[in-house]
């Protein structure tokens, strides 16, 4: 069973990986690359990770930069899920 991050499991979270925010309760996070080529390339590496996880985020793509938004839909919230998901693509 999934159960929803505590407000001080976020804020560790966030602590040690302070690319990340929570914007809107989701897990944020822009990158930007040198082309929309890097971009798309990120976004299908992303793909799959999502798929072997069984986590699939909101990805969004505008020229060279990828967005992710994370949350899990299970809990309504963020999740050990997210957390895993965000370690797989460091």
């Amino acid at each position: 069973m999934i159960t929803k991050a505590s407000n001080e499991q976020i804020q560790d979270f966030l602590a040690s990986n302070s690319s990340w925010s929570v914007i809107e309760g989701k897990l944020h996070r822009e990158y930007t690359f040198a082309s929309f080529t890097e971009a798309f390339a990120f976004m299908n590496q992303l793909a799959d990770i999502a798929e072997k996880h069984n986590h699939h985020p909101e990805l969004y793509n505008c020229y060279n930069k990828v967005v992710i938004d994370l949350t899990t839909h299970e809990t309504s919230g963020i999740s050990q899920r997210d957390f895993d998901f965000i370690n797989a693509i460091k």
